[in-house]
């Protein structure tokens, strides 16, 4: 749904999204965020951002210690947490193989899913040889200008593709990424349509029946770590085979089967 048909649905509740847009605007890194932080990540009014975290500390999604304390995720949000990551059965199904193709590959690998008009990474496995992490969960990229997008995108069925209100940029960028999947089994975002100079990467979509949609496994680096060359004919390659491992292990058909 655009935010042009989320303003005029009257079935649509903008409070509640608000007070959800609070929650999301949090980052595993966080050491807590203060109003002016929540603020800026949701671009809604401080008074607003005020009312709504009372609303959620009362009902315990967010704590806060007190008057110059920062806000945190309480704890009815980490149960919620706890209960939505058993229910995705899949993440822990595939982790241990992530983890080993991080470290073979010396890629980030990771796991988007479609948030809005972005893909959010929801579980991130780095390199052992890796110091530090570039990318964590609740990290959002451009859903029509990366890898992982492509590969939703490509494998998102006709009805729910239309109903994002696509113009030609987004029905080219998703063709591009559906002959990609037909050729050589990942998606590979072009220099010129890729959001960021500072990252390769190739993505394959799985269906996730949680969901009721694809979500994008994805690898990526530095162009210096990761060029164009070495992602297809080592990386894609790879993550393409841990997710057909996976759709036999899960008992899932291709995503691209399921695009109608």
């Amino acid at each position: 749904m655009t935010a042009q048909s989320q303003n005029t649905d009257r079935k649509f509740a903008n409070t509640l999204a608000r007070g959800l847009g609070v929650l999301r605007a949090f980052r595993a890194s966080d050491n807590g965020l203060t109003h002016a932080q929540i603020a800026e990540r949701t671009g809604l009014p401080k008074p607003t951002i005020s009312r709504l975290t009372y609303t959620l500390c009362e009902l315990g999604y967010l704590s806060h210690g007190g008057r110059n304390d920062r806000f945190r995720l309480g704890p009815a949000a980490i149960v919620l947490g706890s209960v939505a990551s058993v229910a995705v059965g899949f993440v822990d199904m595939v982790s241990d193989d992530m983890q080993r193709l991080a470290d073979e590959t010396g890629t980030l690998a990771l796991i988007a899913v479609r948030d809005g008009d972005r893909m959010m990474l929801v579980r991130t496995w780095r390199p052992s040889t890796a110091s530090a992490i570039w990318l964590e969960p609740g990290h959002r990229i451009p859903l029509n200008s990366s890898s992982s997008g492509m590969a939703f995108l490509a494998a998102l069925n006709e009805e729910r593709f239309d109903a994002m209100e696509p113009d030609a940029e987004m029905q080219a960028f998703r063709q591009e990424g559906y002959d990609q999947l037909l050729g050589q089994g990942f998606t590979i975002a072009s220099e010129a349509n890729r959001y960021a100079s500072t990252v390769n990467a190739v993505s394959v979509p799985y269906y996730s029946g949680e969901f009721g949609e694809s979500v994008a496994f994805t690898c990526g680096a530095m162009p210096a770590e990761l060029p164009r060359m070495r992602m297809q004919k080592e990386v894609g390659p790879a993550l393409h085979k841990l997710v057909q491992t996976l759709e036999t292990r899960s008992g899932r058909a291709p995503a691209l089967s399921r695009r109608g």
